[in-house]
């Protein structure tokens, strides 16, 4: 079905992260289900707090490689199976935060879950309002706790799920759309592994860095903002943001 010569960057890519970091190493990995898989991981990315995945290159990857026909799937079925999972992703953090309250966030920081991407999250509504929920699906880490944080701050419904198609679109449609017409160009065509490590890497550098800042833990302490940490700092966001 699909990995073709376009997937001969595997090795030097993979050096660039661990293998569920590399987009074409998991789609390579899903086989026969490779539409079903990339839907999954963004869907999980976006929806089920746990950030760190490569959902901006995975959403790439795959628009170039339909455009090498590498990938045997319709860039239209496509881009709308991906704009499903993105848009149910964020629905479904809406959802958790919603019901779980503000203790969803009262946790130990863990590998994967640290008070500091609380801190960014509520950085970015203080500074974008409810936009933040378009703007975070380009912000890796902060797109994955932005709609959980609507949710716990009571952000109206109707104004979330406006904020959640229009980031669905630009996000799950725009990226994989632009990697399908790049894909098309000779050049691009001729040297697609080039891009697919210049991609993978732009993606994997940030969150590469945060896990091996995750095995330092200890090391020494880690800065943050605090100004997020106390809960009237967050409701003050929150009335703002939301008009909660």
């Amino acid at each position: 079905m699909l990995m073709t010569t376009a997937l001969t960057a595997a090795g030097p890519i993979a050096a660039l992260g661990p293998d569920f970091l590399n987009a074409d190493h998991l789609i390579e990995s899903f086989g026969t289900a490779a539409l079903v898989g990339i839907a999954l991981v963004i869907f999980v990315e976006t929806g089920l707090l746990f950030p760190i995945l490569p959902g901006d290159s995975l959403l790439f990857t795959a628009g170039a490689l339909v455009a090498q026909d590498s990938l045997d799937i319709n860039i239209w079925v496509l881009c709308l199976v991906l704009f499903a999972a993105a848009f149910l992703g964020d629905q479904t953090g809406y959802l958790i935060g919603r019901t779980l309250g503000p203790k969803v966030f009262n946790k130990p920081d863990s590998r994967f879950f640290k008070k500091k991407y609380i801190d960014q999250t509520y950085a970015y509504f203080d500074k974008y309002g409810g936009r933040t929920i378009i703007v975070a699906r380009f912000v890796p880490i902060v797109r994955t706790y932005a709609p959980v944080a609507a949710g716990v701050g009571g952000m109206r419904y109707r104004h979330f799920v406006t904020y959640n198609v229009v980031g669905a679109l630009l996000w799950a449609v725009g990226v994989t759309l632009l990697g399908y017409w790049l894909g098309n160009f000779t050049f691009i065509k001729e040297n697609i592994e080039i891009l697919l490590i210049v991609v993978v890497g732009l993606s994997v550098v940030p969150i590469g860095v945060e896990l091996l800042r995750a095995r330092r833990k200890g090391a020494e302490p880690e800065e943050r903002d605090e100004r997020y940490d106390d809960q009237t700092e967050r409701d003050e966001v929150e009335r703002k943001a939301f008009g909660a």
